[in-house]
């Protein structure tokens, strides 16, 4: 029977990748002019951009002369835009961040007429769950996949959306290529049937790739092809929304209410995860920073901010495209990433800090901004000198609030000590403001140079072992063949441990206190600093430290006492449940043969993961380490991946290429590196608390 394909005419446009941004852009200029013309002589009927806006504002800023052609198009429902602001990584990113791109994608769309959205996911690296429901609550009900879906049909019901399964992928470039129309056909084909199997009464079939333009005489193409495939197919061109209204019937056939990870069909790529952790370590602290200003501006109805942070956002929402934060970019890309982030930090700081300068804020005031009472140490920052607080740093600068007052400009005389103090705060409600008052001389901290505990937790070195409440703790680092999509491991490599060297005190207050530990390995020293604060459930691990290797995985490994079955790990804000086969060795498991990506045991995470393990759970709460990998009862966290290929053709764990095979200097993370996580032990509960104290929303 000849089936009907509904053929989408688009281009999958990554503002930045394996060019930089400027350079793409310069192409992406070319690309649209040919598409508008297209569009204008009536020589296509539609074109759908790709489910993102800025990519419009990138070629709007360049060619202001074709809005008007780009309204009328879009009214008339032969361009389609957004909803999103940009197409950003699922797991990388977090709800905040999420909304905010619809939202501001969905304005600037709706701005230009458009009225007509799916929630469009074409080349993600697998999918979150937890999308669905926020693609819901903006009146979203369709959705296009590709990554991370198994043995699916084209049509399904996702969690309760519909959903299309882009079976062969977005990436169709045959009417572009080289070669005869007869072998055109026979390439389609090929394709059609294999999307055929996995389809009822119609096919989608995207015609596009990356940064590609469309072939003039694209509709004497697919003429020309019917004609050589009339009794299979017959291929006319439309819009997705053409295909969602003839199968409307087709998606409660098959129902799946999970994430989309599988790999089995399609590369997930989840080595980025761990690749580039500087980007993902900076991503964290702007999410969290630019939502501390925007919970600030709220609080104080601050108005003439929203433009600003609107701004910041859109800064930060180009940052978490994929190719971005997944460290997959050339070196002047990730450069221009760490700029943003510059930038980002800059805006976040100055708006919380002039508005405390506005609201008479001193340095001993505490506003809590979030929805629930903080208790804890917090530290503050002044130049006065106070009596009866902790003094843990001291450094030069300028006084904040001189640097706020529009009326004063600093002077040599204003360059002074800057003190940072500890103060110690008891539930603190939401939106109260409090006075930082010295802490009380009594405490349940109690460190040695072999040991640091409180009446919570302890952390002890025997036998030049780590031990945390009695689960062992240290390093390894492991032979990575791979790149920077995917972890390559050494065949027979189950990597090699660290030793503890060196241990001492390097603070000790009545509020806080840590010991330093020196790790040795093979080829360097790795410093830890190890801080605990009085009453605190948690311990806090800082690892900064000069890499000087190539080509190799370091990981902060924890050794439970039973094999690792499931992991609860954060996503989208919420803890979801994960689980693994302990046993599994990718080492065991790596491809032989072309188009296999190897399975494994690692999954990505936003901030912080936790094992349930008979009553003594584990908790992990990071700032910007993103994945975790489960092996028997070992649970790794990298802490630093150093490959140097974007794409490496003789990458162990993944048979053919995700990518270019460029060099990149950076992506070996030659130079400083930081870690840090938190680790405590408790339930669900637990988890909440710790991360409403490491990421709190506390003025001072």
């Amino acid at each position: 029977m000849r089936k009907q394909v509904i053929a989408y005419l688009h281009t999958h446009w990554d503002r930045e990748w394996y060019r930089e941004f400027e350079v793409f852009r310069m192409r992406l200029l070319r690309v649209f002019d040919n598409v508008l013309e297209l569009l204008s002589k009536n020589k296509i009927p539609c074109f759908y951009f790709d489910g993102q806006v800025s990519a419009l504002e990138d070629y709007l800023e360049m060619r202001p002369d074709k809005e008007e052609l780009i309204y009328s198009l879009i009214r008339h429902k032969r361009l389609f835009i957004g909803p999103f602001y940009c197409l950003t990584d699922e797991f990388l990113t977090d709800k905040t961040c999420f909304r905010k791109n619809l939202e501001i994608g969905l304005k600037i769309a709706q701005k230009y007429g458009c009225q007509d959205f799916i929630g469009y996911l074409p080349d993600t690296f697998g999918h979150s769950k937890n999308v669905v429901d926020i693609l819901m609550d903006y009146g979203i009900d369709k959705c296009v996949v590709w990554r991370g879906c198994g043995d699916f049909p084209s049509e399904f019901s996702w969690c309760g959306i519909d959903t299309v399964n882009l079976v062969r992928g977005y990436f169709q470039d045959v009417f572009s290529l080289n070669v005869s129309i007869e072998e055109k056909a026979q390439i389609l084909k090929k394709n059609l049937d294999l999307i055929a199997e996995k389809s009822k009464n119609c096919i989608l079939f995207p015609i596009g790739a990356d940064h590609l333009g469309i072939e003039t005489d694209i509709a004497d193409q697919i003429e020309a092809v019917n004609e050589i495939l009339k009794s299979d197919y017959n291929i006319r061109l439309g819009s997705p929304f053409d295909y969602f209204n003839r199968v409307e019937n087709n998606f409660k056939n098959f129902i799946w209410d999970d994430e989309l990870r599988d790999n089995s069909k399609t590369f997930v790529l989840q080595g980025c995860y761990s690749s580039r952790l500087d980007l993902k370590r900076e991503n964290i602290e702007c999410t969290y920073l630019l939502d501390l200003a925007s919970r600030f501006v709220k609080q104080q109805k601050e108005i003439k901010y929203d433009t600003l942070l609107e701004y910041a956002y859109k800064l930060l929402i180009k940052n978490q495209a994929h190719d971005s934060i997944c460290g997959c970019s050339v070196d002047d890309v990730h450069n221009e990433n760490i700029i943003r982030y510059k930038k980002l930090k800059q805006i976040a700081n100055t708006i919380i800090d002039e508005l405390k300068f506005q609201n008479h804020f001193n340095e001993k005031k505490i506003l809590n901004l979030s929805d629930k009472p903080f208790s804890g140490i917090v530290e503050f920052k002044s130049s006065q000198k106070f009596e009866g607080y902790d003094i843990i740093n001291t450094e030069k600068g300028f006084d904040k609030y001189l640097l706020t007052d529009t009326q004063k400009i600093p002077v040599t005389e204003d360059y002074t000590n800057i003190y940072t103090y500890l103060a110690e705060v008891e539930n603190v409600e939401s939106n109260e403001i409090e006075y930082l008052m010295p802490a009380v001389k009594r405490t349940d901290l109690k460190v040695s140079n072999e040991s640091i505990e409180n009446s919570h937790i302890n952390l002890t070195i025997k036998d030049n072992q780590v031990y945390i409440n009695g689960l062992r703790f240290t390093l390894v680092d492991f032979v990575d063949y791979g790149d920077s999509y995917n972890f390559g491991p050494k065949a027979d490599d189950y990597g090699t441990e660290f030793n503890v060297m060196r241990t001492k005190i390097v603070l000790n207050t009545q509020n806080r206190a840590a010991i330093k530990i020196d790790y040795e390995g093979t080829w360097d020293v790795i410093p830890l600093i190890v801080t605990l604060d009085k009453n605190s459930p948690y311990l806090h691990f800082k690892f900064d430290w000069v890499n000087t290797q190539k080509n190799h995985l370091l990981c902060a490994k924890f050794e439970l006492k039973e094999p690792i079955k499931e992991v609860f790990s954060e996503d989208m804000n919420i803890l979801i449940k994960r689980n693994f086969e302990p046993d599994y060795d990718i080492r065991k498991n790596l491809p032989t043969t072309r188009g296999i990506e190897a399975k494994t045991n690692t999954a990505p995470m936003q901030r912080g993961l936790l094992i349930d393990e008979n009553g003594n759970n584990l908790g992990v709460v990071t700032k910007g380490l993103t994945q975790y990998e489960v092996f028997q009862n070992n649970l790794n966290i990298p802490i630093l991946r150093a490959t140097g290929v974007i794409s490496n053709p003789q990458n162990t764990a993944r048979s053919t290429p995700a990518g270019p095979p460029l060099e990149v200097e950076s992506l070996q993370q030659i130079g400083r590196n930081i870690a840090e996580f938190y680790v405590f032990f408790g339930n669900h509960n637990a988890f909440a608390d710790v991360i409403s104290k490491v990421y709190n929303y506390i003025i001072i």
